[in-house]
């Protein structure tokens, strides 16, 4: 798969960083918490559609995330347009119908990871529906072990006064995100078919999240409820 350019990532961040920094005004703790070089896990909260806008423009690396393919299938100019921004801002794509699409997702986040990048992930799996903290889905926790990589939690706040609801147009407002020192399981290596570690590593990551956010937190996952 072929990397996004950086320079159409820059444009990117030099358009739209402004508007963003005008309307959330954000506001940053812990950044000295993400490493300058190598792998990186950042691993977060998901209120809101902004929240990987926001997390791409207050690092200092660039951060790659997966998205929902149809976000870059649309047809007609608006279809290419907003195939063109997120392809640009760094996401890649997955078919989140396909049958294979969670093994697709943890195997683009392996070779993202070996190959040095900084790779976001939401392990809830889908925004919250009630602005409430969910169980995380263990891949990132597979993720960690099969690469080596250091999973650095976060949290973003405010971001569900600025987009009420998760989506729609977005106001103005004050977004906080902090960054958690960074968090190392070395000490479980080869033992990443191990569903019990995967569960204790998933959960360390997320009541760290829950720490950094003070959301409340439901030991369900999200989708359930959504399905409900």
């Amino acid at each position: 798969m072929m990397e996004v350019p950086l320079s159409r990532y820059g444009i990117i961040k030099a358009t739209l960083g402004p508007v963003l920094s005008l309307l959330c005004r954000p506001q940053m703790c812990g950044m000295e918490h993400i490493p300058r070089t190598g792998p990186v896990i950042l691993a977060g909260n998901h209120v809101a559609f902004l929240d990987s806008l926001i997390l791409q423009l207050v690092c200092h690396r660039r951060v790659i995330f997966i998205g929902k393919g149809e976000y870059v299938s649309g047809k007609g100019i608006k279809g290419k347009l907003q195939s063109w921004f997120f392809s640009s801002g760094g996401m890649i794509p997955v078919d989140r119908g396909h049958v294979g699409a969670a093994s697709a997702a943890l195997m683009t986040g392996c070779r993202l990871l070996n190959e040095g990048h900084v790779f976001g992930v939401f392990p809830e799996g889908t925004r919250s529906p009630d602005g409430r903290l969910y169980r995380g889905r263990t891949g990132i926790a597979r993720l960690a072990l099969m690469t080596g990589a250091p999973i650095v939690p976060f949290a973003v706040t405010g971001i569900e006064k600025v987009q009420p609801g998760g989506a729609g147009l977005p106001r103005p407002g004050r977004v906080t995100v902090r960054f958690g020192v960074p968090l190392e399981f070395s000490r479980y290596d080869g033992l990443e078919r191990d569903r019990y570690i995967l569960r204790a590593i998933t959960d360390t990551v997320m009541n760290e999240v829950r720490r950094l956010s003070g959301q409340e937190y439901v030991d369900v996952y999200a989708t359930k409820i959504k399905s409900s």
